[in-house]
């Protein structure tokens, strides 16, 4: 992403344009980008989305003229922050030619509805929840993940009957595009537009007549069934209970009751014996069936009979889209204008019964005033259907009765004669008698002037009393920030002892590990040839070579751990930056050229783990310089979440690994190496063929809570 200091001159791809911030985008920077026309509909007026090899980027086109998909077109013009996502505004665009529509990305549904494919040719699959005919477009309405998306698909000869496409498993490949609140900028939905018939792809049809399927009970519908598929609809069979053409139907059956989300307008009856087919969902943890499809059966009306509950099973959850009748005291009302239907006015009853307080709602006409006239604090009988909230704790969040019509409510006991207006009587009474009490106050409060007095003295006393505890207080106070001063100084002078007696063990363990067996190899090495010197000559000489060798060697250690306390002494240690400046002094002079890289997140790492990384680098390079006749070495270093790799890699002549020197021939290099290892309790991997050079791979354990370098413990012993 461009950084919020710097602003480009010129914008050449799409992945540019998107990259900007909308301060930057507002500074109309020029863009030519040449891509391929991914989207474009008649009803744009002219605008169109265009894709290149990086990303896709919508073009605001304000003429008449615009490309069709598959164009290829080169377009001039300057950015601007768009509603949503960065723009090009002001196009000029020249057609040259056509190419192949760009490869679609495949993503989840989830990852389209987040927003980061905006503008950008994608595909997807889900079942076909919905599909509608419109006048220039086919609406498809896709599921998958509990997410949904409409795709639009231009007609073609086979889509007369678009209803035959519900249920089916497809895949989608198209444009996505944002719907969004131009003035906050925010997204509200995606949708995506299909170019061309062949970005349709039905995988597989619903091919059974879903009517035709065993019925159902309503209650069955979120129990365990062996045959449930996955995206499939279900068929059940019940009485109408509620009708609201164009959202829902309410079902009920011996068993219990139902919700049917439909947007079918069809006028139904109360008692009409329908079939529905439809997905079985979930809402506030309770089942619905969604994008349900209906028909009247032949089957002869029945009057569903409402059932008497009793509040508590209500609370229980037990009557979920069940027709009941329940008795409440009326608390509240609300009228206010229907939203469907003209003339109609939608009231609200408030209710409570028992603990509950619920609504009781219905639409009726403005004529009706049957509702209206009910006195506050009645008491009632309402039968309507209950629908329920539930959450995850499997309680009642909140209840709602649906009224079919004023009829529904009855009033058993209309409120008492202590009403509001008497109460505000009362209250006047009452305040009369406050009034005379408050007069007969006052005269008390007379007599008590001289009491009042002599307590304002002794508080006057207990005042100063008060401050000079106060100033005692903080005489304390003081006092003991000097001693929690002096505890921490001391605490202080603690840990930098300790952490000088860390190094110094360190430092102690290094030189055993590396000088002292030099040494003693050398011991041995130097006995040996006294033994040889006067029988064996020749055998004396080879012992006493190898012995120089270690001396080299020893002093190559040395010159390690000092350059290692200065590293750690004179800055803050950095494992990347350590194997780079140790790699530069071990190859100055050498034709050997070195790189150094470093992946993952670069953090501090334990003491042990970084300075075992950089020795075993140190004599691995030492080796290449020493054997290979490399001319280059590629030193890596990959932090992962739980463990660090450190790769050595060289050019060299390669040795067969059966046959690898060892420690009996003054070669302790890959011994020594093999050893951090074990300490570190990480693994080495060496491979190496003649003639192809050697790789050395170490990787080793990160522990979760790992110290940083204990750089307060070099200083101290530098």
């Amino acid at each position: 992403m461009w950084a919020q200091t710097r602003t480009p001159t010129l914008l050449t791809n799409a992945a540019d344009v998107l990259s900007l911030t909308p301060e930057q985008a507002d500074k109309k920077i020029p863009v030519l980008v040449r891509g391929v026309v991914t989207g474009a509909e008649p009803s744009w007026g002219g605008q169109f989305f265009v894709q290149d090899a990086t990303a896709g980027v919508f073009v605001e086109n304000r003429s008449d003229e615009h490309p069709e998909p598959g164009d290829l077109v080169e377009v001039k013009g300057v950015s601007q922050r768009g509603a949503y996502a960065p723009i090009i505004s002001k196009p000029t665009w020249t057609a040259l030619g056509t190419a192949p529509l760009p490869k679609a990305k495949r993503v989840s549904l989830e990852q389209l509805m987040s927003g980061v494919e905006d503008g950008q040719r994608v595909e997807i699959s889900g079942i076909v929840r919905a599909a509608t005919l419109g006048k220039a477009a086919l609406d498809v309405e896709i599921a998958s993940g509990g997410n949904r998306i409409h795709i639009f698909q231009k007609h073609t000869a086979s889509m007369s009957n678009p209803k035959a496409l519900i249920g089916a498993r497809v895949r989608v490949r198209g444009t996505d595009a944002a719907a969004f609140n131009p003035t906050l900028r925010q997204m509200m939905y995606v949708v995506m537009f299909v170019p061309v018939p062949e970005d349709f792809v039905v995988e597989q049809m619903d091919t059974a007549n879903p009517f035709e399927k065993p019925v159902i009970p309503l209650s069955g519908v979120a129990q365990y069934r062996r045959d449930v598929l996955p995206g499939q609809r279900i068929h059940v069979r019940g009485v109408v209970i509620l009708q609201r053409p164009g959202r829902d139907l309410f079902l009920q059956d011996t068993l219990g009751g139902l919700q049917v989300r439909t947007r079918q307008t069809n006028n139904l009856a109360v008692g009409d014996v329908v079939d529905v087919v439809g997905f079985p969902d979930f809402n506030h943890y309770l089942p619905v069936l969604d994008d349900g499809l209906f028909q009247k059966t032949s089957e002869p009306r029945v009057l569903p009979e409402p059932r008497r509950v009793p509040i508590s099973e209500i609370e229980g959850v037990l009557h979920h889209a069940d027709l009941v009748t329940l008795q409440a005291k009326l608390l509240e009302r609300t009228i206010r204008p229907s939203q469907t239907k003209l003339g109609t006015s939608t009231v609200s009853l408030v209710l409570q019964s028992g603990d509950l307080g619920f609504t009781a709602e219905a639409e009726i006409p403005n004529t009706d005033d049957r509702l209206t006239s009910i006195p506050i604090g009645s008491a009632i009988e309402a039968t309507g259907v209950c629908l329920a909230e539930s959450g995850e704790d499997h309680k009642l969040h909140s209840m709602q009765l649906l009224l079919a019509n004023s009829g529904d409510v009855e009033i058993l006991q209309k409120p008492s004669w202590f009403t509001p207006q008497r109460l505000l009587v009362g209250v006047g009474i009452l305040s009369a008698v406050l009034l005379v009490a408050i007069s007969w106050s006052v005269m008390v409060s007379k007599k008590n002037s001289v009491l009042q007095l002599l307590i304002r003295e002794r508080e006057a006393a207990q005042l100063a009393l008060q401050q000079a505890h106060d100033h005692l207080e903080e005489r304390v106070k003081e006092r003991t920030e000097q001693l929690k001063f002096q505890i921490t100084a001391r605490k202080e002078s603690e840990l930098q002892f300790k952490a000088t007696l860390k190094e110094r063990t360190r430092l102690a363990q290094e030189l055993h590990d590396t000088v002292e067996q030099s040494l003693t190899g050398i011991a041995l090495q130097l006995d040996t040839t006294s033994k040889l010197f006067e029988t064996r000559p020749e055998g004396a000489s080879h012992h006493l070579e190898m012995a120089r060798s270690l001396v080299s060697q020893s002093q190559v250690d040395v010159r390690r751990s000092v350059w290692d306390l200065r590293s750690r002494a004179l800055e803050q240690f950095d494992l990347p930056g350590a194997l780079s400046t140790s790699g530069k002094q071990l190859t100055d002079g050498t034709n050997i050229n070195l790189n150094v890289s470093s992946k993952g997140r670069v953090r501090p790492l334990s003491e042990t783990i970084e300075e075992n990384l950089l020795r075993i680098a140190q004599e691995a390079l030492t080796n290449v310089i020493k054997h290979s006749g490399a001319t280059a070495v590629v030193i890596e270093l990959d932090y992962g979440p739980q463990n660090v790799a450190l790769q050595i890699q060289d050019n060299g002549n390669g040795f067969e690994q059966d046959k690898s020197a060892g420690p009996g021939e003054g070669h302790f290099g890959l011994l020594g190496i093999s050893e951090r290892v074990k300490r570190l309790g990480g693994e080495l991997i060496v491979s190496s063929e003649p003639g192809k050079g050697t790789t050395i791979r170490v990787q080793a354990p990160i522990e979760q809570d790992s110290p940083a370098p204990a750089f307060a413990a070099s200083e101290a012993v530098l």
